[in-house]
């Protein structure tokens, strides 16, 4: 190909991207109640990459729903959507009349909250960095809360830069100065250890209240330095109404080897021991000097309480139900045990006491169980990213949960008094489904499959002497449509989502491990003709469900057939699927992906000379193993942000813990350390991509973000 021809080709390329960008990602969505019965109104926080700005754009976009509760419903969505500049988070109160918008400060400047009623600006507050920085946005920590009464809000914020040491010529000078000061001269202060990729130089997450009226913020005092917190919610007021608590994750920072005073590396990883703690809101006592960090010694009856603190495991995401006398919570304990970064969920709760003070026992009981073994494409166990802030339908005691089933993601209600679990998407569909919000006993959902998004309003349908089946009604296509160009390139794709049976299982396999895993197979008109591309998620321990993601679909628009392969280890598929493959990585891995390559070769789907590989951070991985493994396989290979030298990688990464249990296994506890020894150090080598390094023969596109750790 010449240069002229190369150019246009990627100026055609570049401009069908930006088609794909067009195309809006829903972020969250709320239901808000009308005071007319049978109305609701949906409202969607979406986003579109600004690819020049290397930003984000923020909207709002509204849809009504009418019939809600009949079997004649209409959805009519606002004309344009509204952008928010500036906007990091949006979170309407509990009743809908209320909005809380904030604006994060960015360098130095303070953060706004901003309370917008159903005409105007209620109030706008301005935090300084004194008090706290900007309100974590992240999957972990993220936690905004409107108590029932919409008086007070709480959030998790950066606790304040700590004073830095100044200096002049007079030597140290006490109290702190501006930069501008002549002569004088600041040092860092004290180094303060960060929770990894993506948290660099960000403040400890603290927990901090908003009094609405007052415009008063106080940050919640008892609360030891060595915790980080998140995922806030308020407790139910108590029978007295005396008192109000919070109840929130506690992250310790004694989560390195043999428990020592380390942070490791905590985005994607579910297994960094936590707890679920109580404390009783900085507004129920007088105002003191309200500092925003505590001691660790802080007297007793000021202290968070542990609310189980026999239990060693890690408690996410609290919900209490409706009516406030059950506290539901998902536990990672298997991840923890294990140390596999993400693992099989088990659901819980504790039933709360109306009048419950900070010395009261709890007791924990198991809702949904740890699957270890899933028979016949039954329930595989809860797998969930996150759970909605209000996930119940109005009987009070069903909860509404997206999961990972196997390659596609469900929705499941489950029945938090018997523990019964029920998939309310339909089972005979490639589709993945995810809940955004509820409406009373409907769920406003996204529903996709890699090349073909909708969003979808599902309810029940009781016919007489009939099982109770749920029907999904689309809301509006225009909402997530692509354009014309794109809807006609991907018009003769097909999804189909392949069985391939495990070749040659070892003994010494758990009768999970020996189970079938899955391919997702994305396939042109004439696939057996057209380029293929292997795609590989990371992890190990994550999943590519069958959901609309751009950058597939973008591939699919080009002509390239898809296999999106969920090797052994993939969550989904029950607990011994996924731990099988610890300590048996670049072997078991890898060979379940030349085993799905030849599956649609064998069954004359692809062409076995055009085949390329792609894959992330474990992706990345895999995609150098193969290239180095079966040399001869592949035309070409591009690798994100690839492991391709353990022993190198152990010394520099923010999960060390990682590198010994995907090469240890179950023994990965009992050996890991600081400093690796000789022979864990060769056993890294010979299980990473890099001894294979002088057998590849096809070219490699590396791609290296420049935070990546």
């Amino acid at each position: 190909m010449d240069y002229l021809t190369a150019s246009e080709e990627y100026a055609s390329q570049s401009k069908l991207l930006q088609e794909f960008t067009k195309v809006p990602t829903i972020d969250s969505a709320w239901v808000l109640k009308n005071n007319n019965e049978g109305i609701s109104t949906a409202m969607f926080s979406i986003s579109q990459p600004d690819l020049l700005a290397n930003s984000t754009r923020k909207y709002t976009m509204y849809c009504h729903i009418t019939g809600a509760g009949t079997n004649s419903r209409d959805f009519q969505r606002s004309p344009f959507p509204t952008e928010m500049p500036g906007v990091s988070v949006i979170v309407p109160s509990p009743s809908g009349s209320k909005l809380l918008l904030v604006r994060n400060g960015e360098k130095g400047c303070p953060t706004k909250l901003e309370i917008v009623d159903q005409s105007h600006v209620a109030k706008d507050i301005h935090v300084g960095q004194s008090m706290h920085g900007p309100l974590y946005t992240d999957e972990w920590f993220h936690g905004i809360s409107w108590n029932q009464e919409e008086t007070l809000i709480a959030y998790i914020a950066e606790a304040p830069p700590q004073l830095r040491p100044v200096f002049s010529d007079s030597g140290y000078r006490k109290g702190d100065s501006s930069d501008e000061d002549c002569n004088t001269w600041k040092g860092q202060g004290d180094w303060e250890e960060d929770w990894g990729e993506r948290y660099s130089k960000k403040g400890r997450p603290s927990l901090f209240v908003l009094d609405i009226a007052s415009g008063e913020v106080r940050a919640a005092e008892g609360i030891a330095t060595s915790l980080s917190v998140g995922q806030v919610v308020w407790a139910p007021p108590s029978s007295s109404g005396s008192q109000k608590y919070l109840v929130f994750v506690g992250w310790s920072e004694h989560n390195g080897f043999h428990n020592t005073a380390r942070k490791l590396g905590i985005k994607y990883c579910s297994n960094r021991p936590c707890a679920l703690y109580a404390i009783a809101s900085p507004f129920e006592r007088p105002e003191t000097n309200n500092k925003p960090v505590c001691d660790d010694k802080s007297d007793s009856a000021a202290s968070a309480r542990n609310l189980k603190a026999s239990i060693s495991s890690a408690f996410f995401f609290p919900r209490f139900s409706q009516d406030g006398k059950i506290l539901l919570f998902l536990s990672a304990k298997q991840a923890v045990n294990s140390g596999a970064h993400n693992a099989t969920d088990s659901l819980h709760k504790i039933n709360w006491l109306s009048d419950w003070e900070m010395d009261k026992q709890l007791d924990v009981t198991e809702v949904v169980p740890i699957v270890m073994y899933p028979e016949d494409d039954c329930f595989p166990g809860l797998y969930c990213s996150s759970i909605l802030s209000n996930p119940w339908l109005s009987d009070g005691c069903t909860m509404i949960l997206t999961s990972a089933w196997r390659s596609t993601e469900v929705i499941l209600s489950i029945d938090v008094l018997s523990g019964k679990v029920t998939r309310l998407t339909p089972e005979d569909s490639h589709y993945s489904w995810s809940a955004l919000a509820i409406d009373g006993d409907n769920v406003l959902a996204v529903s996709s499959s890699p090349i073909d998004p909708h969003i979808r309003y599902g309810h029940q349908v009781k016919p007489e002497s009939q099982a109770c089946r749920w029907t999904w009604d689309e809301v509006d296509s225009s909402l997530m449509t692509a354009s014309d160009t794109v809807k006609s390139l991907l018009s003769h794709h097909s999804v189909t989502i392949l069985q391939i049976p495990v070749a040659n299982p070892s003994d010494d396999l758990s009768e999970g491990g020996k189970l079938p895993f899955e391919a997702i197979f994305v396939s042109c008109k004439d696939s057996s003709h057209s380029p293929t591309v292997v795609i590989l998620h990371g992890g190990p321990h994550s999943v590519s469900v069958s959901s609309y993601v751009k950058s597939s679909a973008f591939l699919a628009s080009l002509g390239f057939n898809l296999l999106i392969v969920n090797y052994r280890g993939t969550p989904g598929f029950g607990e011994e699927a996924l731990q099988s493959l610890p300590g048996k990585v670049g072997s078991q891995d890898v060979q379940d992906c030349l085993t799905a390559i030849d599956h649609v070769i064998n069954e004359k789907l692809i062409d076995a000379s055009k085949v390329a590989v792609v894959g992330i951070s474990h992706g990345g991985f895999l995609t150098t193993h193969l290239i180095g493994q079966a040399p001869d396989r592949f035309v070409v290979g591009a690798a994100r942000n690839p492991v391709c030298n353990l022993a190198l990688m152990i010394g520099t990464t923010d999960i060390p813990d990682w590198c010994y249990t995907v090469a240890c296994g179950t023994e990965a506890k009992q050996y890991a350390s600081e400093s690796p020894s000789p022979d864990h150090l060769r056993l890294f080598y010979e299980k990473s991509p890099i001894a294979h390094i002088s057998k590849v023969k096809a070219p490699l596109l590396m791609l290296l973000g420049g935070a990546d750790l």
